[in-house]
């Protein structure tokens, strides 16, 4: 435990903006398994049509500095690309 004052303080704040950076991750990582579960269903329409939500939650994570840069454009590539494949495919 904390001793000092502002030691507390920045426990409380660290617990505070890891929830808040958790749901963030948890909102993106859901949209992309939602999006996969689509394609494998063969909705890629529907898949296509989150792409944009998606695209948002990860832009959103990589400006507020949850994930790197890369990651963010690693995770909408694979994203796209696994939409791709399922209408090329249909």
């Amino acid at each position: 435990m904390p001793n000092i004052k502002s030691a507390t303080k920045r426990a409380r704040q660290s617990l505070v903006r890891q929830e808040r950076n958790n749901a963030r991750k948890n909102v993106m990582k859901t949209l992309a398994k939602r999006i996969a579960k689509l394609v494998v269903e063969k909705k890629a329409a529907e898949a296509e049509a989150l792409l944009p939500q998606f695209y948002k939650a990860v832009d959103k994570s990589v400006s507020k500095n949850i994930i790197q840069k890369n990651n963010g454009a690693r995770n909408k590539s694979r994203v796209t690309k696994l939409i791709a494949k399922a209408k090329k495919a249909a």
